[in-house]
């Protein structure tokens, strides 16, 4: 478990020690007791032996106990699925029917 935002991470590795998740890039869009990360990560392919093609995944932490555990997540598989959100998002933000930030964290 991590104690600090800068230790979590999405790198993963099997019981063997093979690592499967390899984490590429890391943007912290929250912090506090319940920290937001943005994660852009790759999947080894056990059948073709490579790393798979980049994946981005938002997932937000809650700090219990001095450690941070996973709380919820969401996995972008594609790029054409990720430039949906953002347009949705782009579309949303300039009709001014999404804000809200006066009440960030």
């Amino acid at each position: 478990m991590a104690s600090t935002i800068e230790e979590l991470t999405v790198n993963y590795y099997d019981e063997d020690g093979q690592q499967i998740i390899r984490e590429l890039d890391k943007r912290v869009l929250s912090k506090g007791a319940w920290p937001t990360i943005m994660f852009l990560f790759t999947e080894w392919d056990r059948t073709k032996k490579a790393w798979g093609a980049p994946k981005a995944r938002i997932e937000r932490f809650q700090k219990r106990n001095g450690e941070y555990r996973s709380h919820a997540k969401f996995k972008f598989t594609s790029a054409k699925q990720a430039q949906q959100i953002v347009e949705v998002f782009q579309a949303w933000i300039e009709s001014g029917a999404f804000g809200g930030d006066e009440d960030e964290h």
